[in-house]
C-alpha cells in the first residue's frame, strides 16, 4: 500500500509540454547532424578546399554559437524563455535557405559561420524550456531522457543523409530536407505552454557570472576536451573513412553505432542520475570516452572502427547529462539558462578548437592519422584533470551549497 501510495505521489516526467519541447529539440538536431558529415565533402567536391580550408571554415559554426551562447544565458533567464526559443528557432530554420545561394566558399563559410547563432540560442533556450516543465523531482532523471532527442538525431540524421547522397548525390536536396524539419519543429515548439515567470528586472552592475556559471569552470574544461575530440570525429570521419579505411558506404553504420552506444547509455545511466549519483556516471563516463578514442586511433581495422564507435557514444552520453546535472546543482533556479549556456559553450569551444586543430594537423602534421591520435591524447587529458581536480572541485562547491 506505501508502495502504490508513493507511485501515486510521484509526479508525470513524459507531459505534453516536455514531450513538445523533446520532439523540436530533436527535429532541431537532425536539421544539424543530417547535412554535418557531408559538409567536408561537400567542400572538398564543390570548391576543391584543403583539410586546413575545410576546418577554418566549418569552425565558424561553432565559433558563432560560442560567442552567442556567452550571453544566452543571461538573454534566457532575462527574457521570455518561449519568445527567445521561438526567435531562435525561426532564425535556425531560415539560415538554410541561405545554402542555396553560395556560389563561392567565401560566401558559404559567410553563411555557414552566421547559422551558428541561432543554433547556439536556441539550443540553449530549448534546454531551459524543457527543465522548466520538468517536475523538480524528477529533474536528473528528465535530463537524461532529454540527451536522447539528440542521440537520436544522431542516429538517423547522418546515416539519412549519406544515404540520400549516394543515390541523389545531390546537396541542394539535403540542404532542403533539414529546412522542412527544421520548420516542423519551430511549428510544434509554437503549441509548448511555459509557465509565467516574472522578468528579472535587476538593476545591479554586469558581471561575468550573469553570463557564465565561474564555479563550472573546472567541469567546463573537461567538457571542452571531450568535445574537441569529438570536433575532430564528426567532422573528419567521413572523409578519414573514403580515404585512409577505404570504407565507402560505412559512415552511416559508424554513426548508428555511435548512436546505439549513447542511447544504451541514456537507459542505463538515467535511473542513477534520479538517485543523485551524478558524479558517478561522470567519471565512468569520462573514462570510458577516452578509452574509445584509443580504439579508434590505434585500432585500424573494421573491428576497431565499429566497436568504438559504441564505446564513444556510451562513454559520452555517461558524462554529459551527469555533468550538465552537476552544473545545475552549484546554481539557483533563476540562473538554469546561465548553466545551460556554460556547458553548451564549453562544448562549442571544444568542437571548433578540434575541428580547427584537426584539420591543420591532418594537412601538415601526418595526415588524419595524426589527427585522430591527438584526438585520443585530449581525450584522455579530459580524464586525467576530471580525476585530479574537477570531481573534488564539484564535491567541496556542492556541499558549500547544500
Amino acid at each position: 500500500m506505501e508502495q502504490t501510495a508513493n507511485k501515486e505521489l510521484k509526479p508525470k516526467l513524459f507531459t505534453g509540454n516536455y514531450l513538445k519541447v523533446w520532439i523540436a529539440n530533436f527535429m532541431m538536431y537532425f536539421s544539424f547532424y543530417f547535412v554535418t558529415p557531408l559538409l567536408p565533402l561537400y567542400l572538398r567536391d564543390v570548391y576543391h578546399a584543403d583539410k586546413a580550408m575545410i576546418g577554418l571554415v566549418l569552425s565558424g559554426y561553432s565559433i558563432a554559437a560560442l560567442a552567442i551562447r556567452f550571453f544566452s544565458g543571461y538573454i534566457v533567464d532575462r527574457f521570455s524563455r518561449k519568445k527567445v526559443l521561438l526567435i531562435g528557432y525561426a532564425s535556425f530554420a531560415l539560415f538554410f535557405l541561405g545554402y542555396y545561394i553560395t556560389g563561392s566558399i567565401i560566401l558559404f563559410a559567410v553563411i555557414r559561420t552566421l547559422h551558428g547563432a541561432p543554433f547556439g540560442l536556441t539550443s540553449v533556450s530549448s534546454n531551459t524550456v524543457a527543465i522548466d516543465v520538468l517536475p523538480s523531482q524528477r529533474r536528473g532523471e528528465g535530463i537524461g531522457y532529454w540527451g536522447l532527442s539528440n542521440n537520436f538525431a544522431m542516429a538517423i540524421g547522418p546515416s539519412l543523409s549519406l544515404m540520400l547522397y549516394s543515390h541523389f548525390n545531390n546537396y541542394n536536396l539535403l540542404f532542403t530536407v533539414s529546412l522542412i524539419v527544421a520548420l516542423l519543429g519551430l511549428f510544434i515548439n509554437t503549441f509548448i505552454d511555459c509557465k509565467y515567470r516574472p522578468p528579472i528586472m535587476e538593476k545591479k552592475k554586469m558581471s561575468l557570472d550573469r553570463f557564465l556559471l565561474i564555479e563550472g569552470w573546472s567541469q567546463g574544461i573537461c567538457i571542452a576536451f571531450v568535445a574537441m575530440s569529438y570536433g575532430i570525429l564528426s567532422t573528419y570521419i567521413a572523409i578519414y573513412s573514403q580515404d585512409v579505411m577505404n570504407i565507402t558506404t560505412g559512415t552511416g553504420t559508424f554513426f548508428m553505432l555511435f548512436s546505439f552506444g549513447l542511447i544504451l547509455s541514456r537507459f542505463v545511466g538515467v535511473k542513477a542520475l534520479s538517485r543523485g549519483y551524478a558524479v558517478r556516471n561522470a567519471t565512468y563516463g569520462v573514462i570510458v570516452v577516452a578509452v574509445g578514442y584509443m580504439m579508434f586511433a590505434f585500432w585500424q581495422n573494421l573491428y576497431g572502427y565499429y566497436i568504438s564507435a559504441v564505446v564513444i557514444g556510451f562513454g559520452q552520453a555517461s558524462m554529459y547529462p551527469a555533468v550538465q546535472t552537476m552544473f545545475l546543482n552549484m546554481t539557483t533556479n533563476d540562473k538554469r539558462g546561465t548553466a545551460n549556456a556554460t556547458i553548451l559553450t564549453s562544448w562549442d569551444l571544444g568542437v571548433g578548437l578540434g575541428i580547427i586543430f584537426g584539420g591543420y594537423v591532418a594537412e601538415h602534421l601526418g595526415g588524419y592519422n595524426s589527427a585522430f591520435l591527438m584526438s585520443a591524447i585530449v581525450s584522455t587529458l579530459s580524464v586525467i584533470f576530471f580525476l585530479s581536480y574537477a570531481k573534488k572541485d564539484y564535491l567541496d562547491k556542492e556541499l558549500s551549497n547544500s
